[in-house]
Formats: C-alpha cells, sequence, structure tokens
C-alpha cells in the first residue's frame, strides 16, 4: 500500500493512536472475562454479550469493538491499494471506510471459526454462538463488499457490446443502468421499509439457542447500504462522464503486480 496519505492527512495518527487505544481496551477486557470465566460460576459469556442490559462491562465490551473496528477502518481506508481505483469523491472515501471494515470483519470471521473448532475438536466443547455469529457477520461482508465493488468498477460488465459502441451511446447505457439501479433501491426500500422499522424496533431474533438478533439487524441493514450503492453508482456515473473511452481485452485480467512478486519469489529461491 502507498505509505501517503488520501485523505485524513494530519489527522492520520490521532486516528492511528484511537485505533490502538480501543483495540487494547478490547484486548484488556476480553483478558478479564476469560480470566473471570475461570474463576466465577456468573461469569459474563457470549449470551450476556447480546443482552448488555443492565451489564455494565458488556457495553464497554460493545462500545470498545465498535470503536476498535470504526478507528481501524477510518485509518486502512488512508491507504492505497496498488489494485485499486483511487477515490474521486467524498462517497468514494465511505465506500472505502465500509471495504476496510469488511477486511477486518472477514479477519474476525475466521478467527471465530477457529475457535470454535479447537473447542470442539480439542476440547470437546462446542459453542451455541459460533455459527450464528459467523453468518451475522458474514451477511454485514457481503453486503458491504457490493458497495466497494460498485467503487471499483469491478462489479460484472458485458464490455463486448460496450465497447464497440460511440461515446454517446456508452453514456446512455450507463444513464440507463444507474436508472435501473436507483430504479430497483427505490423499489426495494418502499416495499421492505416498514418490516425493517418493525423488525428493527422489536429487535427481531434468530429463534436459536444464543438467539441473537440478526433479522433485526440485517434487514434494515439491506435497505441502507443499498442506497449507498445506488448513490455510489451515481457518483461513479458523474466522475466518468468526461472521461475518454476505454477499450478493454483479455490483458487486463492479468495482474501485474501479482505476476511481479511471484517472479521476486521465485528467484529469492
Amino acid at each position: 500500500m502507498e505509505k501517503e496519505s488520501l485523505w485524513l492527512g494530519p489527522l492520520r495518527q490521532p486516528v492511528r493512536i484511537a485505533m490502538l487505544v480501543f483495540t487494547g481496551i478490547v484486548v484488556l477486557l476480553y483478558i478479564w472475562l476469560v480470566a473471570n470465566a475461570l474463576i466465577s460460576e456468573t461469569a459474563l459469556g457470549m449470551h450476556e454479550m447480546i443482552r448488555p442490559q443492565g451489564r455494565p462491562l458488556v457495553w464497554a465490551m460493545l462500545l470498545s469493538i465498535t470503536g476498535a473496528i470504526l478507528f481501524a477502518a477510518l485509518y486502512l481506508s488512508d491507504f492505497h491499494g496498488p489494485l485499486e481505483n483511487r477515490p474521486g469523491g467524498f462517497f468514494d472515501i465511505v465506500s472505502l471506510i465500509t471495504s476496510r471494515m469488511a477486511m477486518i470483519m472477514t479477519a474476525l470471521i475466521v478467527i471465530v471459526m477457529f475457535y470454535e473448532v479447537v473447542s470442539r475438536y480439542v476440547f470437546s466443547r462446542p459453542t451455541l454462538w459460533a455459527n450464528e455469529l459467523s453468518l451475522w457477520i458474514a451477511a454485514l461482508v457481503f453486503l458491504f463488499a457490493g458497495q466497494y465493488a460498485m467503487q471499483q468498477r469491478s462489479h460484472i460488465r458485458i464490455y463486448v457490446i460496450y465497447d464497440i459502441m460511440p461515446r454517446w451511446a456508452q453514456k446512455t447505457s450507463d444513464v440507463l443502468s444507474v436508472l435501473l439501479i436507483v430504479g430497483f433501491t427505490f423499489a426495494l426500500v418502499w416495499g421492505n421499509y416498514a418490516d425493517a422499522q418493525r423488525r428493527f424496533l422489536r429487535m427481531e431474533t434468530f429463534g436459536t439457542a444464543w438467539d441473537p438478533p440478526i433479522p433485526g439487524t440485517i434487514k434494515p441493514a439491506v435497505l441502507i447500504i443499498i442506497v449507498l450503492v445506488a448513490i455510489q453508482a451515481v457518483s461513479n456515473l458523474i466522475a466518468d462522464w468526461n472521461k475518454a473511452p476505454e477499450h478493454h481485452s483479455p490483458m487486463d485480467e492479468i495482474d501485474e503486480t501479482e505476476i511481479e512478486h511471484i517472479r521476486e519469489t521465485l528467484e529469492k529461491k
């Protein structure tokens, strides 16, 4: 990744410090919860993590995790990967931040599943929450990935016909595509807003032993993120309007950076 700041500028260092502080608090609270579980029969566990009412320690843990993920996403979004399109506006930055959240959440899924495998097959103590927590996180990762794909223009596009069009026809097809996305978003929000609001207000749960509020959180998240995807599509249309026409070939799929890394690895051996 490039070391130059994309958008944080002088705020990069304070954001980094906040990320480290919140991460440190999460680690300390986790150690405390694990130690307490070993010495107390009434220790807080994952069952209480989604029922924080009247439990200040749980609230502190949840807020610390939220702060750690948020500031880590802000900090990582200030770096530009070698294969990424550089952000060109406010909504591009928003999509980069959510993409970093998805990246962190993917790592969390790996940690959760690793914990479940070790607990189940080494200690013969399977959890009641690992599967639901993985599904919960993965749903958000899937939604954020769609927004990131839109920002990077990496969604599925068929260039065989598009490339042979004159520029005015390409712009017309771009406008039509964005109108279809906006129309779909409007219909989705119009038809599901009441249901999502109802599920969120009663924090509808999953109906399992751990019983997390997956329906109560994911249904509103779907509507919110699909709106962000539509806004990103409009932002892309505006940003690309005056660009010169691009022509694509199978050679575009070759990752020169990855090939160079493989070549360097082979030369070292």
